[in-house]
């Protein structure tokens, strides 16, 4: 799955590892870099990792009936919560998971914001086969699935510039390790009838954040164009 555009010529774009940083520390990593493609000052496309501590998100459609703990007994637990401009309803974030986050301008891709959100799953979808896991989409269910259960949620936000270019943040989370209990504390993504897993879970063995990491750079370069540059 390859856009016309991406084949035609390389997206040059900086890989940067934040390694384990504070949801609000890496949010504002985001706006930075958002605000400066908007305001066309800073031409660069990058893509951050990140690992966060325990973190409970809301996007612009979330309901907070779908985090099942009152927030004084999540910040015993030292689970952080915010609301967040992303789209997209309650997720958590924590130790394990490998979290994307494409701060990108995408004329390069035809400004297609469809194609952007369908090219972050295929990009997971590719790394989970180079483990053989059989990552696949769902009807109506954002992100990536394994049977049931959700290995990958997507939630993205894209803003327009004044040449109508659209400008991406947010983006995908990755279960590598992650504590699947933590989702307990939640309705994922406000789906009550379904389940979570990770890559451990599904493969029975143990897992590394910067190995997955660096299957998702690769899976991301094949699937949107990427020539990477060091930061």
């Amino acid at each position: 799955m390859t856009h016309r555009s991406a084949i035609r010529s390389r997206v040059a774009a900086c890989w940067t590892e934040l390694g384990q940083t504070a949801y609000e520390e890496a949010l504002a990593v985001q706006q930075a870099r958002v605000e400066a493609l908007l305001a066309e000052v800073d031409e660069r496309q990058v893509v951050y990792a990140v690992e966060h501590p325990p973190t409970i998100t809301i996007g612009r459609n979330g309901s907070e009936e779908n985090i099942l703990l009152p927030r004084d007994r999540l910040a015993q637990m030292g689970i952080s919560v915010f609301a967040v401009d992303r789209g997209g309803d309650v997720t958590y974030h924590g130790p394990g998971q490998v979290v994307v986050y494409p701060i990108l301008h995408l004329g390069p891709w035809g400004n297609d914001v469809g194609w952007y959100v369908r090219s972050l799953e295929e990009s997971v979808i590719l790394a989970l086969r180079t483990e053989g896991i059989q990552g696949e989409r769902r009807e109506g269910y954002p992100g990536v699935w394994v049977g049931d259960e959700k290995i990958c949620a997507v939630g993205a936000r894209v803003r327009r510039r004044k040449s109508g270019e659209f400008v991406t943040s947010h983006g995908l989370a990755l279960n590598v390790t992650t504590d699947l209990s933590h989702f307990g504390v939640i309705v994922p993504c406000g789906i009550r009838d379904k389940g979570v897993t990770s890559v451990a879970q599904v493969t029975g063995r143990a897992a590394d954040w910067h190995d997955w990491a660096g299957r998702l750079r690769t899976a991301m370069a094949e699937v949107f164009g990427f020539a990477w540059e060091t930061s």
